[in-house]
């Protein structure tokens, strides 16, 4: 008995084959975002838990440089944002502040492309004391060592981490949906460890 092939079943199995290996060649630590429902890309690979936390340069928001460097004993909160002046950046920033508030030995930074100028007009008018805002507007070192460039439109995607004393990473949370605030008890817990 003779079996045969089509050409639709041919290319139906080429087509798989070629998305299972596309997926396999995928990055592991590329997690999916969408805005808005729509998928985003993020230009790069972000670190994951147990990585040591990538320093970085970027600039406060009085332009000075500000220079992270992870492992000095300080336990952070890196909290990356699209933009301060967006409602949904702007209650997350907030909730923040009111949490660093409490949180003894723990230091919290929000970093955005927004500009310094803006960035200190926005913490101004919100009454932002106890954590740190800086852009990454200018060399974009954060958003290259960190993986979390939006390609489609040059903004960070929203992102909190936790790193502790000796630099490690111990809480990551890529937000999936860009307009989606993130797990605020899950980075408090972690950086109250």
């Amino acid at each position: 008995m003779t079996r045969s092939i089509s050409t639709a079943a041919i290319i139906g199995f080429f087509m798989a084959t070629m998305a299972t290996m596309a997926l396999a060649d995928a990055p592991a630590t590329r997690p999916a975002v969408t805005m808005g429902g729509k998928a985003i890309t993020l230009a790069g690979d972000p670190p994951t838990v147990g990585d040591t936390a990538p320093a970085f340069t970027a600039v406060g928001v009085d332009m000075k440089p500000f220079t992270f460097t992870p492992g000095d004993g300080t336990v952070w909160i890196i909290a990356s944002v699209p933009s301060v002046d967006t409602s949904v950046c702007s209650t997350e920033t907030r909730r923040f502040n009111q949490e660093a508030a409490g949180l003894a030995g723990v230091r919290v930074l929000t970093i955005s492309m927004d500009l310094p100028f803006a960035q200190r007009r926005w913490c101004a008018a919100e009454g932002i004391e106890h954590l740190t805002t800086v852009s990454d507007y200018k060399d974009r070192e954060f958003s290259a060592k960190w993986g979390l460039r939006i390609q489609e439109n040059g903004l960070l995607a929203r992102a909190v981490y936790v790193i502790d004393g000796a630099g490690k990473i111990v809480h990551r949370q890529i937000v999936a949906e860009l307009s989606h605030e993130p797990d605020y008890a899950a980075a408090i817990a972690a950086a109250k460890r």
